[in-house]
């Protein structure tokens, strides 16, 4: 136990520690503060996969690599009827999240698809952003044109940007689970987890908005899903400890053809028998 403490105490300093070095350096050098500040940030430092020793999953899966825009995604494919599902992960996480839903959509007969995000899994790159992965989801979209598609956690924001930014017309139902609303807070929590100062936070927004034309005020799921027609299901856990529950409110408040599933217990991850048998029942059922 006081190895424990110790440890926690150790990591709590270090962050702080960071976070302490990149506000001093905001002063002096910002331009190396920023660089500093976006990469903690945006690159992940857990999710990835070697090919010599994927999980059984995805080792049960058909492989295909699909380059764009100097990146290259992985995507793994068990093969199925016409019908097809696509699957979106989150932060620090890979493909292989989904075995448990995988097994069960498989029994429908429809073919299941899972993308490693960028900087996952096996997908190129060192950073993760919303943008790029919606555009890996649209490239993919065009050639597959999935009927169905499901995200959790940062994967159910770039499903939502994508609907709102691409708009495929095969695209029928989607599902969102444990998905955050509002891009500024992500950023306030990161913020306020190393501890910079407000002139950092301003680096921040002001590079978004230059490398990707994206207000943070307005990167909400809320607005991207603000009168979309699409059928959906919006399902969060009350006592998710990673995503705030109210994030999933903002999203319901707007998404209008959306059933709203209240989970307890399930955590962040979401990973339930009974709430995948309500997936299915939506998908397939309703």
């Amino acid at each position: 136990m006081k190895a424990f403490f110790m440890q926690k105490n150790l990591k709590f300093i270090l962050t702080k520690s960071i976070g302490l070095y990149i506000n001093l350096l905001s002063y002096i050098m910002p331009d190396k503060a920023l660089l500093m500040a976006y990469g903690y940030f945006s690159e992940p430092r857990d999710g990835r996969l070697l090919p010599d020793n994927l999980p059984e999953i995805l080792q049960e899966a058909t492989k295909e690599t699909i380059s764009h825009d100097h990146h290259y995604f992985q995507t793994y494919t068990w093969q199925g009827n016409e019908n097809k599902i696509l699957l979106i992960h989150g932060w620090e996480s890979n493909a292989a999240r989904w075995e448990k839903l995988i097994r069960l959509l498989i029994k429908s007969g429809s073919t299941i698809i899972a993308i490693d995000a960028p900087a996952h899994g096996l997908s190129s790159g060192k950073e993760f952003n919303i943008p790029t992965y919606a555009e890996f989801i649209n490239v993919f979209s065009k050639i597959h044109q999935p009927k169905f598609i499901i995200g959790h956690s940062m994967g159910g924001v770039a499903c939502a940007y994508y609907q709102h930014n691409y708009k495929q017309d095969h695209l029928e139902k989607m599902i969102l689970l444990g998905s955050p609303s509002d891009f500024n807070i992500l950023m306030q929590n990161y913020v306020n987890l190393l501890g910079l100062n407000s002139k950092v936070y301003q680096l921040i927004k002001t590079y978004i908005k230059q490398r990707y034309n994206v207000n943070t005020d307005e990167f909400t799921s809320q607005n991207f899903l603000k009168g979309a027609t699409i059928s959906g299901i919006i399902a969060h856990d009350i006592h998710d400890d990673v995503v705030a529950f109210s994030e999933a409110k903002k999203i319901a408040s707007a998404w209008k053809n959306a059933q709203f599933i209240e989970t307890q217990n399930l955590g962040h991850s979401m990973h339930d028998d009974k709430l995948n048998q309500k997936i299915y029942q939506f998908l397939f059922e309703a």
